[in-house]
């Protein structure tokens, strides 16, 4: 035991789908933050709060979407794994997408995300 629970910052603006995955990651045993926009997320950042990857969506709403917040979040903490999820986009290479980072389409399977969290999250 002893393992600390590896914390998820998810930045998703539709609050149905924010709950859910908040719900499935904290029943596989992530501690969780969720923020609706890219300005809360640099917040929970800056102020120091720990944190063990980004689980952002892509189409934000306030004018910073998903792939510049990455790249804002890589500028404070070069190590952080970010995971994308979208709608819209299809594939990563359709993005500006931060190095080293994985992509999930919508609709997702919360449980299959939280797998992949999982090895994202346990590496460093």
């Amino acid at each position: 035991m002893g393992e600390m629970a590896s914390r998820i910052l998810v930045v998703e603006d539709e609050a149905l789908i924010a709950e859910m995955m908040a719900e499935v990651l904290m029943e596989h045993g992530f501690e969780v933050k969720a923020v609706a926009t890219a300005k809360d997320a640099l917040q929970h950042l800056t102020c120091g709060a720990p944190c063990d990857c980004l689980f952002t969506d892509i189409n934000l709403p306030g004018g910073v979407d998903g792939a510049t917040l990455a790249q804002l979040v890589r500028e404070l903490r070069p190590d952080l794994p970010v995971v994308y999820a979208s709608g819209a986009v299809r594939s990563i290479e359709q993005l500006k997408a931060v190095p080293g980072a994985t992509f999930v389409a919508k609709p997702y399977d919360p449980t299959k995300v939280c797998t992949l969290l999982k090895q994202f999250a346990t590496h460093h």
